[in-house]
């Protein structure tokens, strides 16, 4: 499996990506983009997979990029997957903040308190418009704070 990872607004390929890919509850590959914003990984051809693309906290860019999930994706050594990720603090339509919301909820399930640190300072900045995306983005906050301060504590 391979594509590209650019910006929604400006189409600019994006570096240090980490692309990871799981089957059900287990992680089969994962890597980062490079300067070109492009990645390969390794998954068997056919799987049905879901592929997360999201910054890494100990990276430069861990609070510059908001995460995106791509689930039941049939794995293909012939179709790039790329995908385009929301930059943190700006404005954006609907159907980014969805995509990055989405990505936040699946991270919830796989990520420790030091990932919470730059979740919940992204999600600070993210913009919605409509109230239930507002109340997602909220809870998504208050779960995140709330692991990072156990992570804090501990």
């Amino acid at each position: 499996m391979y594509g590209q990872v650019r910006a929604v607004i400006d189409k600019a390929p994006i570096a240090m990506i980490k692309v990871s890919v799981y089957r059900d509850r287990t992680l089969l590959d994962k890597t980062y983009t490079n300067d070109e914003g492009r990645y390969s990984v390794e998954v068997p051809k056919g799987a049905v997979v879901t592929v997360r693309f999201d910054t890494h906290h100990s990276l430069t860019n861990a609070e510059d990029w908001h995460p995106s999930v791509v689930a039941n994706v049939i794995a293909d050594d012939e179709s790039p997957l790329d995908r385009l990720l929301l930059k943190s603090g700006h404005g954006v339509d609907p159907e980014s903040a969805v995509d990055a919301l989405s990505g936040y909820l699946f991270a919830a399930e796989w990520e420790d308190g030091a990932y919470a640190r730059t979740a919940e300072s992204r999600l600070s900045r993210l913009k919605q418009t409509g109230e239930v995306l507002q109340e997602i983005q909220r809870k998504l906050q208050e779960y995140f704070t709330k692991l990072s301060d156990t992570a804090s504590n501990t």
